[in-house]
């Protein structure tokens, strides 16, 4: 019994030294004979550490949600609308004549909080599902439309749920 532990701890250990020495052996200067040690050092820092002390510091892995400084227009990429999906040129129709519209959400107020259109008041945006096919629910597609209701000259399409949008073009109301 006595020989079987040792033969497993000598394992263990033998296995446990490969492990450490293979440490830190990717970095260029840990292989090479009177390599830079300060030079690893200041890689292996944190990119923190790295700041001018005088600037306050933030984790750069921090997700940024103001996605357009306040005051400034968003860039947008436009799509036409006949390249639009055809349930949301029927969305759109149904936003033109003031519905009815399949979902109960619909028409409610977009807040913008994404800040990924351009700038107005609150209320100024409402949107609308664009239904997706063989989806259980609303899904991520939306039309998202600024000024009045039922004016479809100021839309804008998203198919990943506020993540981007696209403004629409060549609609005009009436």
């Amino acid at each position: 019994m006595g020989l079987v532990k040792r033969a497993w701890v000598g394992g263990f250990l033998t296995a446990l030294l490969v492990v450490l020495s293979g440490c830190g052996k990717s970095a260029p200067d840990s292989q090479s004979p009177g390599g830079n040690t300060t030079a690893a050092a200041s890689q292996a820092q944190s990119p923190l550490a790295l700041q001018d002390k005088n600037t306050p510091q933030s984790d750069p892995r921090e997700i940024k949600r103001d996605a357009a400084p306040a005051g400034s227009e968003p860039s947008q990429t436009t799509v036409d609308a006949s390249q639009l999906p055809k349930q949301a040129v029927v969305t759109l129709r149904r936003i033109e004549a003031g519905g009815p519209f399949p979902f109960e959400k619909d028409g409610i107020v977009f807040g913008n909080r994404e800040r990924l259109l351009p700038p107005h008041p609150r209320g100024y945006y409402h949107e609308y599902t664009v239904p997706t096919p063989r989806a259980r629910d609303r899904g991520a597609r939306r039309i998202v439309c600024g000024g009045p209701r039922r004016q479809i000259d100021n839309c804008f399409y998203t198919d990943d749920h506020y993540v981007s949008f696209k403004r629409i073009a060549g609609l005009t109301s009436g």
